[in-house]
């Protein structure tokens, strides 16, 4: 239908804006009553993860570290916001452009939606009523913004050049000037701006998005997730873990602390929304390549011997010296448990577990079953797993790095061969195995700080998972390496204390270095290489100015 009007930039700007976030409103609160992860904007988002090259993800943790998620949501809403506020100029002219653009955006979710792992025909339900929604949404704010003007049009003339005076008093048009057209006519109609009913309109479209967006985000389930969080009471572990002992955290400020807060636990994967998974219609599916297959409901997985364990997470993003790693008390059921209770058959190396949201890991099977403290864990640091690290139930497998044995929010695991599966990561160029490194870091002082002349701390820490740290040692402007007093650990799944507290030093440069020895007697390398394909390798060092 073409409409064949005209309106000021910023009218027409104005309706493309609000008939866009009418569009996102309305799919968020469609999304809430089918699924949340049908939710388009969120679609696209993780099918662009999905797509996007291995080093150019790299290159985003570095850059954006736990906010590159936020930044790639935050581009993508700017990209609709910008198209919709450029579909509306043409849009008011001839209103099929409008809805061609609308059906194409349509097209590119329904394709989204569609890619999802456990993707269903349903799912298309919120990108189809967006679109439908914003399509009603612009017609109805063109048709309030512009109404026909009756009456024939005006013969107004310029201003300027001003014509002359005939002699019979009538004023003659100059030889610069032109009649001037309505103020909005185009094939012989005429129309006007109504300022009182684009505001109206435009009011009612912000309500309309802003309320289906709010009821959209509760329906989704992260109120009732919450709650159920906060009303879960842990049960006491029939195998406690220890007491930390004396000496455990060298109390330094500044230096990490042994035990990482919740709040401060690092956060990497690929859940552009966190997923909101209530526990009490959460299962478990054990199946693949086991004599009984096994589905747990949360309330099975609490009834179930538990354990604690002290355990160091490390993600395989982590750059030498690098922030994403962190030490938790977790709370759970013995993975290994599980699986013999399942009956793993001969042949089977693998388990690859999947998220709520699609994801998947492929864990070995040995390392599981070795005597290690692999866990199904619900409860991290004294209190119910955080949403934000895999509520309700997460896996936790000491000496691998998360990409092969962390899964959040883990709703099934396979039982499997490397040879036969892959996992999310595996073909997008990193190693299918991935034992975490025995590395290093320096916490004090930082990396370009200004130190007074004097004696100075050097702290920070090292581990070398289901290894345990022996040594570590220190050295300044490449002299004698020092040995650094280390602080106790509980056990060889935690990371380690250390500190250097008599350094004198001297006025000008200096470049720190450490290195750590593990229990093997293997001394951490000091060749430089990069976190793909099995995770960061070399000494860490800062430089700093004294005086």
């Amino acid at each position: 239908m073409k409409s064949n009007r005209r309106a000021p930039r910023w009218a027409a700007t104005l309706i493309g804006l609000v008939s866009g976030a009418v569009a996102v409103g309305v799919s968020l609160l469609v999304a809430g009553l089918v699924k949340a992860s049908a939710f388009p904007v969120v679609a696209v988002g993780n099918a662009a993860v999905d797509l996007t090259p291995a080093a150019l993800k790299d290159f985003a943790i570095r850059t954006f570290g736990e906010n590159d998620k936020t930044v790639l949501l935050t581009g993508i809403v700017l990209v609709l916001a910008a198209t919709a506020a450029a579909i509306g100029p043409p849009a008011v002219r001839d209103l099929r452009y409008g809805l061609a653009v609308l059906a194409v955006f349509g097209v590119v979710g329904i394709a989204a939606v569609l890619t999802r792992p456990g993707a269903e025909a349903v799912d298309v339900v919120p990108t189809v009523a967006g679109v439908a929604a914003a399509m009603f949404a612009l017609r109805h704010l063109i048709r309030r913004a512009l109404v026909p003007v009756s009456g024939p049009p005006e013969p107004e003339t310029a201003a300027e050049p001003p014509g002359e005076i005939s002699a019979a008093g009538a004023r003659e048009r100059g030889p610069y000037e032109r009649p001037v057209p309505p103020v909005m006519r185009a094939g012989g109609d005429r129309y006007a701006l109504d300022r009182r009913g684009l505001l109206v309109g435009t009011a009612g479209g912000i309500v309309l998005a802003g309320v289906a967006g709010v009821i959209g985000r509760t329906l989704s389930g992260r109120a009732q997730v919450s709650a159920a969080r906060v009303d879960l009471r842990l049960p006491r572990p029939a195998t406690p873990a220890a007491p930390l002992p004396a000496g455990v955290d060298l109390r330094i400020r500044g230096l990490s602390p042994f035990v990482t807060p919740n709040s401060d636990f690092y956060r990497v994967d690929t859940a552009l929304v966190v997923p909101q998974v209530d526990p009490r219609s959460w299962t478990l599916k054990i199946h693949g390549m086991v004599d009984r297959p096994v589905e747990l409901t949360f309330a099975d997985l609490m009834k179930r011997p538990l354990q604690e364990a002290d355990i160091t997470l490390c993600c395989v993003s982590n750059e030498v010296g690098g922030p994403y790693i962190g030490n938790a008390r977790w709370l759970g059921t013995s993975l290994a448990a599980v699986l013999r209770d399942a009956g793993v058959q001969k042949g089977a190396d693998m388990l690859l577990s999947t998220s709520a949201d699609g994801w998947t890991a492929g864990t070995p099977v040995d390392v599981v079953l070795d005597g290690r403290d692999a866990l199904l864990a619900f409860g991290m640091n004294g209190e119910a797993l955080p949403v934000d690290h895999g509520f309700p139930a997460r896996q936790v497998v000491p000496g691998l790095y998360g990409y092969v044995s962390a899964t959040k929010w883990v709703t099934e695991i396979k039982v499997t061969r490397f040879d036969e599966d892959e996992a999310y990561w595996t073909p997008r160029g990193w190693s299918p195995r991935g034992p975490i490194k025995t590395e290093s870091r320096i916490d004090l002082p930082r990396d370009g700080a200004r130190l007074s002349p004097g004696r100075t701390v050097i702290a920070g820490v090292a581990w070398a998972q289901h290894k345990g740290v022996d040594a570590v040692e220190v050295r300044i402007d490449r002299g004698q390496w020092r040995q650094a007093r280390l602080a106790e650990a509980p056990t060889a799944d935690t990371w380690r204390q250390w500190v250097i507290d008599d350094w004198d030093a001297t006025p000008g440069g200096h470049t720190i270095e450490v290195r750590a020895t593990d229990a093997t007697g293997y001394t951490q390398t000091a060749d430089r290489a990069g976190v793909v394909p099995d995770g960061a390798t070399g000494w860490h060092s800062v430089g700093v100015q004294v005086g």
